[in-house]
């Protein structure tokens, strides 16, 4: 019943912060919301053997959305027909297109972006969340910026 409680509090306090994190990766609030509720049932399970709650579940969060993003674009199909779409106007300006630019990014460099530069945690711990060589965060953060320099969306947004 203590466990109960205490993840009860984490949710409690950690969501909102978690949600963001899940929002900026998948770019849609319901699917982060769905990303964050599945996160946390996994984190359930785990949690009576979980030291850093947080740092746990951030990376149960980037590694199922991994996971989807990969089923996802394995089930894509393509389309004669393109869809209409609506061009509103954005107040955020510049930076939503940065946002928008960050989505387009492939889901590995999209999570170091979010985790490195929203998050702000340093390049060790997102080694660890991401289970990879610190090298690897080094790398994918210098080719998501690379992309991200080179992106017109943003260069047309700077440049006006």
């Amino acid at each position: 019943m203590a466990d109960r409680a205490i993840f009860q509090d984490f949710v409690v306090a950690r969501s909102d912060r978690l949600l963001r994190t899940a929002y900026l990766l998948t770019r849609d609030w319901g699917t982060a919301e769905d990303l964050l509720q599945e996160s946390l049932a996994k984190a359930w399970f785990a949690w009576p053997g979980i030291d850093e709650p947080e740092a746990y579940v951030r990376r149960v969060l980037v590694t199922t959305y991994t996971s989807w993003w990969r089923r996802r674009w394995r089930r894509e199909l393509p389309s004669a027909d393109l869809p209409d779409a609506a061009v509103a106007y954005d107040p955020a300006g510049p930076r939503e297109e940065l946002w928008q630019a960050v989505g387009r990014l492939p889901a590995r460099q999209r999570a170091v972006i979010v985790l490195r530069f929203y998050e702000d945690l340093p390049v060790a711990e997102v080694a660890g969340l991401l289970g990879c060589q610190e090298g690897t965060v080094k790398s994918q953060t210098a080719k998501a910026l690379a992309k991200l320099r080179v992106d017109e969306s943003i260069v047309k947004e700077l440049h006006r």
